[in-house]
């Protein structure tokens, strides 16, 4: 997927900074982000200030800031689907806008199960618009199937699944198959949801599987990208879309 990689590429190159306020010299927040690769500076804030937080600057411009007092619990996602999404806090929301259009190194499953519920769950409140996921295989669809089919069920979403066949998905109504050729055979994973009638709510994800179980991506709220998401997946697909509804 030559499109999707050089997307990837283009992401990483871009400038960032973290900024972290905090009382202490020591803090948790600091090694997650080296973790994952992003360049992290310290400012210590005076005694009695009111709270500790994270800035984030991108190509030397302000561009969000979070506090710290949840930060941990944030790092550890909920992973609920997106119809009990009720019951996980905002604040996992506004940490997806802030860390959006950053690449990470060393992402874990269960960080991009948790954004993929983002993405997902933007979908669900919608309701309307394009949602389009790639696995590698199909048959990694099926851990996810009841997923989707609630999704196509209760909203009038547009979903189309990507995936090298080799496996017979369920027929779902309102659900498309796409099979991708063997020059797309590599660990990507991909969403990307166009917002339906509310551009601003456009969402997508991007990573690519490394040796040790580990991703390199991003999410985005840029409807652009979500846009050259959808496109990398579709230039990679082959022969006539499969509707199996």
């Amino acid at each position: 997927m030559t499109e999707l990689q050089t997307l990837l590429d283009d992401i990483r190159d871009r400038s960032r900074r973290f900024v972290i306020y905090h009382q202490s010299p020591e803090t948790p927040y600091e090694a997650w982000f080296r973790n994952h690769n992003v360049d992290v500076d310290y400012r210590e804030l005076p005694a009695g200030s009111p709270g500790n937080f994270l800035v984030i600057e991108r190509d030397g411009r302000f561009t969000g800031a979070i506090g710290l007092d949840d930060l941990e619990t944030l790092l550890e996602p909920p992973i609920v689907p997106p119809t009990r999404r009720d019951t996980v806090s905002e604040g996992y929301q506004i940490l997806f806008e802030v860390l959006s259009d950053t690449v990470f190194t060393a992402m874990t499953r269960r960080e991009l199960l948790a954004v993929s519920r983002e993405i997902e769950e933007r979908a669900y409140r919608v309701g309307a618009g394009t949602l389009h996921v790639g696995f590698q295989h199909l048959s990694a669809f099926a851990s996810q199937a009841d997923v989707y089919r609630h999704l196509a069920a209760d909203t009038g979403l547009e979903i189309h699944v990507y995936g090298s066949d080799d496996w017979t998905p369920p027929e779902i109504d309102g659900v498309t198959y796409h099979r991708l050729g063997p020059d797309a055979r590599r660990r990507y994973w991909v969403l990307a949801f166009d917002g339906g009638p509310t551009p601003a709510q456009a969402s997508g994800l991007l990573a690519r599987e490394g040796p040790t179980d580990s991703y390199t991506g991003f999410w985005t709220s840029d409807p652009t990208l979500v846009g050259q998401l959808r496109s990398g997946l579709l230039v990679n697909s082959t022969g006539s879309p499969d509707r199996r509804s």
